[in-house]
C-alpha cells in the first residue's frame, strides 16, 4: 500500500460518514429482472462457495516465500507464478512490461556522530521462528525515491514533520536549515514529511516509527504480538506524485521522451526509515527548547527538539547514475463477455512489497486469484459473464503506484469508454474488522453483497457483523464507507479517469506494514490464522464481480451519490459561512438536488422497464450513457494544483497523502483564500453536476422510448 498506515483503515474512513439507507424493496436486485436476478444469485452462490482458506494459505505461502521489490528477480517470481494459476484455470492472460525510472539503494548507513560516536545498525534482524527473516536478505532499509548523498548536520526533532509542526518550530525559533531532522511516522504521507523537510532546507530526513504509534503502547510486540518491535522499520516510497517519475502523465512505454532527474518531482535530500531502537540513540540526547506536550512519543525519556547536541550523518548510495531504470510487469487473467464484451469490469491488487508482504500486498493478490479461479469454474461450467471481467495484478505500486498508473495512462482511450468499475485489493485480510468504500454509486452494491456472504465469526454475515461492531440501533442507518482519496491502485481510475471503484477488506492491530516482519508466519500467527477472512475476502470480490458483470442495465447507485453529495456542499456552504465569505453555494447546491431527483426517476424507470427484457441494443445505449454520469465529474486539466488529479469530487489532500479533500477544487480555492478562484470553481463543479444530470436523464429517456 503506497500511502497506507498500520491500520488500513485510516485511508478508507478518512472523512467517512454514517448514512441514512434507502429503502428497498425485498428480493430486488438493482440492475435485473426478476427472471435473470434468480440466476444471478444463484450463480453467486456457487461461486462464494469456491474460495476456500486452504487454497489462500497455499497462495500466501508461495507468494511470500521471499521478500520480492519491484525491480528484482524475486518479484518476477511472483509474476510467473499468477500467470501460470491463471493459464490453469482456463483464462487467457497478459503481461505487460513497463521500463521506470527506479533508482535502487546500494548502501545505507547513519551514524551519531557527536557525542559518543557511533555506526547505528539499521537492520532489521532475525526472528528465530520467522523463516523468512533469515533464510533470506531483507531489503535494505531505505526509502524509494530518497535522494542519494553524505550529509552531516544537527539533529532537530520536528514531530510528524507535518506543515503545523514546522509552524511550531518557528515559533520556537527553531530552524532545520543545514541540519538532519528527524520525524515520527503517522498523521501523514510519508512523502509529505520529505516535502516539507527540503522546503525548510533540511540536509536529510530520518522518518522512525514511534512506539506510541506504532510499537509497545499499542500491544505485544513481535514475536510474542502483532506490533511492531524496536528494531522494526516502515520502509515505503516518498514520491508525492503517482507513476514513473520520468514520465509524468503517459505510459512508460519504449520510445516515451524521459524526463531529466534534476526536473523529476521526487526529493533531492536523502530520506530514511529507521525503528524506534535506532532512533533513540538520536533523540535520548537532544537539548534545547522543551516540547509542546503532544510531541512526547512513547521511548522512556523527554523528547526535546534540539539542534544538538545530538550529530548525525547520514550517506546513502543508489544505482541512479548506473542502472535507474527496471522492468515492472502487471499481468491480467481475462475472461471475455458474451452480450456486453466492450464493457469491462477489473479487480486488481498489487504484487510488490517491500519484504515478504504477507498482509501488504499478498493478501490481496490472493483475493484476487481466488475470485479470478471462482469465476473461471463458472465459465468451465457454461455460466459465462455479459461483461468482460479482468483480474488484474499491479507491480511497483510500493513505489508510487506505478504500475496502474502506466496501465491506466497507456489504455486512456480504452477504459474511458468502456470501464464499468474498478475494484480494488490492497492489505485486505490481517484481522476480523471489516470496512469498505469507493465511489458513492457502488456503495449500496457492496453493502448487499456483504449481506450474502458468511462471515468467519459465525454471527452473521459480513454485513450483520459490521452493523453490530458499528453499534447502529437504528435500521435506517447504514455503516461508515470510506470515500478515495488516493494512495492505492484505484487511483488511476478514480482520480484521473472517474471510473467507478470499490475499495473493502478486513483490518486488525498490527505492527510489521513495510517491514521484514509482514511475513507468512505472522500472518499465520496473529493476522489471520485459518485464512478464513482471505476466503472471505474473495467471496465478496467475486460476487461483486459477478453482481457487476451480469447486470442488464448497470446497478449504479446514483441517488446515494448526489445524497452524499449534498452533505459535501453542506460543508462548504459551512466552511463559507466561517470565513465570513458573501459567496453562496445555492447554484452548486440546486444542481447537486437537480442529480438526485434524476437519479431518483432513472432508478424507478429502470426498475419498472426491468419487469420484462430489455433488448441488448437499447440496454447498450443506457450503459453508455450511465458510463458518462462520473466521467461528467472529471475535468480533462485536472485540478489546478494537481493537474493528473481530474476527478473534483475526491482527491488526497495535497499536504497530507493520507486525508481525503472532497471537492478539491473548491475546498483547494478556499485554502488559497482566493474568493475570484472559488466562484469560478464553484460554478464549473454546477456546470458538471448538471452534465451529469444530462447523463442520467438520457439514460432514463432510452429506457423509457417506446
Amino acid at each position: 500500500m503506497s500511502r497506507g498506515v498500520s491500520d488500513r483503515m485510516d485511508r478508507l474512513i478518512a472523512v467517512g460518514m454514517i448514512v441514512l439507507a434507502a429503502p428497498v424493496t425485498a428480493q430486488t436486485t438493482p440492475g435485473y429482472s426478476t427472471q435473470a436476478a434468480v440466476a444471478e444469485r444463484a450463480a453467486e452462490t456457487t461461486a462464494i462457495a469456491r474460495p476456500s482458506p486452504s487454497s489462500a494459505s497455499a497462495h500466501s505461502k508461495f507468494l511470500s516465500l521471499q521478500p520480492h521489490m519491484a525491480g528484482t528477480t524475486a518479484q518476477a517470481r511472483t509474476r510467473d507464478y499468477v500467470i501460470d494459476q491463471m493459464k490453469s484455470w482456463g483464462l487467457e492472460t497478459e503481461v505487460r512490461t513497463y521500463s521506470v525510472w527506479m533508482p535502487h539503494p546500494s548502501s545505507t548507513r547513519v551514524w551519531r556522530t557527536a557525542p559518543n560516536p557511533v555506526e547505528l545498525d539499521l537492520r532489521e534482524g532475525p526472528v528465530s521462528e520467522d523463516t523468512t527473516s533469515w533464510a533470506f536478505p531483507q531489503v535494505i532499509a531505505f526509502n524509494g525515491y530518497g535522494a542519494g548523498g553524505d550529509v552531516s548536520g544537527d539533529v532537530v526533532y520536528v514531530n510528524y514533520g507535518l506543515i503545523e509542526d514546522y509552524a511550531q518550530l518557528d515559533s520556537m525559533g527553531v530552524s532545520v536549515k543545514g541540519k538532519i531532522a528527524i520525524a515520527r511516522y503517522g498523521r501523514s504521507y510519508r512523502g509529505i514529511k520529505a516535502r516539507e523537510a527540503e522546503k525548510h532546507g533540511a540536509l536529510g530526513l530520518i522518518i522512525y516509527s514511534d512506539p506510541a504509534d506504532d510499537g509497545y503502547m499499542r500491544g505485544d510486540v513481535y514475536p510474542a504480538g502483532p506490533m511492531r518491535p524496536s528494531q522494526g522499520i516502515q520502509r515505503g516510497s516518498v514520491m508525492n506524485s503517482d507513476g514513473d517519475p520520468s514520465t509524468p502523465g503517459y505510459p512508460s512505454t519504449p520510445g516515451a521522451p524521459r524526463l531529466p532527474v534534476a526536473t523529476m518531482d521526487i526529493p533531492h535530500i536523502p530520506v530514511l526509515p529507521m525503528s524506534y531502537g535506532n532512533a533513540a540513540e538520536l533523540l535520548r540526547g537532544l537539548a534545547g527548547n522543551s516540547i509542546p506536550q503532544t510531541w512526547q512519543g512513547g521511548l522512556p525519556f523527554r523528547y526535546h527538539v534540539g539542534p544538538g547536541p545530538v550529530q548525525a550523518r547520514m550517506a546513502v548510495v543508489t544505482d541512479a547514475a548506473t542502472n535507474p531504470y527496471k522492468q515492472i510487469w502487471d499481468t491480467f487473467g481475462i475472461v471475455r463477455g458474451t452480450q456486453f464484451p466492450d464493457e469491462i469490469v477489473i479487480i486488481g491488487g498489487h504484487r510488490d512489497a517491500w519484504g515478504p508482504g504477507a498482509a501488504d500486498n499478498v493478501s490481496g493478490t490472493v483475493s484476487v486469484l481466488e475470485a479470478a479461479h471462482a469465476i473461471a469454474e463458472e465459465v468451465r461450467a457454461g455460466r459465462k459473464p455479459k461483461r468482460t471481467i479482468v483480474f488484474a495484478t499491479w507491480d511497483a505500486e510500493e513505489w508510487g503506484l506505478l504500475g496502474s498508473t502506466e496501465f491506466v495512462e497507456e489504455d486512456t482511450a480504452r477504459l474511458m469508454k468502456s470501464a464499468v468499475a474498478y475494484l480494488n485489493q490492497d492489505d485486505v485480510a490481517q484481522g476480523p474488522n471489516f470496512s469498505a468504500g469507493g465511489s458513492p454509486s457502488l456503495r449500496g452494491l457492496l453493502r448487499d453483497v456483504a449481506k450474502e456472504i458468511p462471515d468467519p465469526s459465525h454471527e452473521g454475515s459480513v454485513y450483520d457483523v459490521w452493523r453490530k461492531r458499528a453499534h447502529l440501533a437504528a435500521d435506517t442507518l447504514e455503516p461508515q464507507m470510506g470515500d478515495p482519496g488516493g494512495g492505492s491502485d484505484f487511483a488511476g481510475f478514480y482520480n484521473h479517469l472517474g471510473i467507478p471503484i470499490a475499495d473493502w477488506g478486513f483490518g486488525g492491530p498490527q505492527g510489521i506494514y513495510h517491514s521484514a516482519y509482514d511475513s507468512y508466519h505472522w500472518m499465520s500467527k496473529f493476522g489471520d490464522p485459518k485464512f478464513e477472512y482471505h476466503a472471505t475476502n474473495a467471496r465478496i470480490a467475486a460476487a461483486a464481480l459477478l453482481r457487476i458483470a451480469n447486470s442488464e442495465i448497470l446497478p449504479y447507485d446514483y441517488a446515494e451519490y448526489a445524497r452524499t453529495m449534498k452533505r459535501f456542499v453542506s460543508q462548504v456552504a459551512d466552511t463559507l459561512l466561517a470565513k465570513h465569505s458573501k459567496l453562496s453555494v445555492a447554484g452548486l447546491s440546486g444542481a447537486v438536488a437537480r442529480m438526485e431527483s434524476a437519479a431518483t426517476e432513472f432508478a424507478s424507470a429502470r426498475d419498472s422497464v426491468l419487469r420484462s427484457k430489455v433488448p441488448t441494443a437499447r440496454a447498450k445505449q443506457v450503459n453508455a450513457a450511465l458510463l458518462r454520469v462520473e466521467r461528467e465529474l472529471t475535468r480533462p486539466q485536472g485540478l489546478i494544483t494537481r493537474p493528473w488529479f481530474r476527478n473534483l469530487i475526491y482527491a488526497a489532500d495535497e499536504n497530507n497523502g493520507y486525508s481525503t479533500m472532497v471537492l478539491p477544487s473548491v475546498n483547494e480555492a478556499i485554502r488559497a483564500g482566493d474568493e475570484t478562484r472559488i466562484a469560478a470553481e464553484l460554478a464549473d463543479l454546477t456546470q458538471r453536476f448538471d452534465a451529469a444530470t444530462r447523463s442520467l436523464k438520457v439514460a432514463t429517456g432510452l429506457l423509457l422510448r417506446d
